[in-house]
């Protein structure tokens, strides 16, 4: 979080000296004061969109990590529904957004269900591939082991290849988590009544760019905040793989010992 703060002060420095030096007009490239004067004038405005995107957001991140998760543990236990779903899921995540997001809006309609479909279908494919690759990765010494025991193909996936592929779902978690507020405001451009992205378009087409800063502004913390979330509810799920530790500091380390 050190890290995230420095570097968005900087962001905001550099941000502040485009504009003094350069002097943009207003419409291209408002300053930062300017952004945060949309704050300070409509509170309620933004908390009303925010919170509409947030939810749109929540429920898609829940039901695509479930979904996903659903997915590569159905298709470990019967490889060969792998052979006919994987296909389809390679299709459908090959698709670009913009072309599924109307499609969505025009059978779901402008509420929140396109735009939870929407998430949904960013979500499912990180983590089902991640999770996927994780349950094949076991280590074959183990599944021999395994093989000599009484136990069976269901408890071996269940008892031994579930747990050992937890760290890439917490990987895929992680990938898909910045992704989510994609779907959402995607969706909202297309069609909607509320949201980030719905106010994003009508400060855009008004030329309003500093209500346009502000809403990418909520939207870049909200990320960033969803992002930390699921570091920390997936920080106590694998406890047996340690975080990577810093490079330069396991060098030192390692230096200090070899000297000593």
């Amino acid at each position: 979080m050190a890290r995230t703060g420095s570097a968005l002060l900087v962001l905001l420095l550099l941000w502040q000296g485009v504009v003094t030096l350069f002097e943009p007009p207003r419409y291209l490239l408002p300053a930062p004061e300017a952004v945060l004067q949309v704050f300070l004038r409509q509170p309620a405005f933004l908390l009303h969109h925010t919170l509409v995107t947030a939810g749109e957001i929540l429920v898609g991140l829940v039901l695509g990590s479930l979904l996903g998760a659903a997915t590569a543990l159905a298709i470990a236990a019967w490889p060969r529904l792998g052979g006919l779903v994987w296909p389809l899921v390679l299709i459908l995540q090959a698709l670009p957004v913009f072309v599924l997001a109307p499609v969505l809006v025009l059978w779901l309609g402008f509420g929140l269900a396109s735009k939870v479909a929407m998430t949904v279908i960013i979500i499912f494919f990180p983590v089902a591939s991640a999770f996927a690759d994780g349950l094949n990765r076991t280590d074959p010494v183990l599944l021999d082991a395994a093989a000599l025991t009484p136990a069976s193909h269901f408890q071996v996936l269940l008892k031994l290849r579930l747990p050992l592929a937890l760290p890439a779902l917490i990987s895929g978690l992680r990938v898909a988590a910045p992704l989510a507020p994609l779907g959402a405001v995607v969706g909202e451009w297309v069609g909607a009544a509320a949201g980030l992205g719905f106010i994003m378009m009508q400060a855009n087409a008004r030329l309003q760019t500093d209500i346009l800063f502000a809403a990418v502004a909520v939207l870049a913390v909200f990320t960033l905040l969803l992002r930390l979330a699921v570091d920390r509810l997936t920080a106590g799920l694998v406890p047996w793989a340690p975080e990577k530790t810093d490079i330069s500091s396991h060098h030192v380390s390692l230096r200090r010992k070899t000297n000593g």
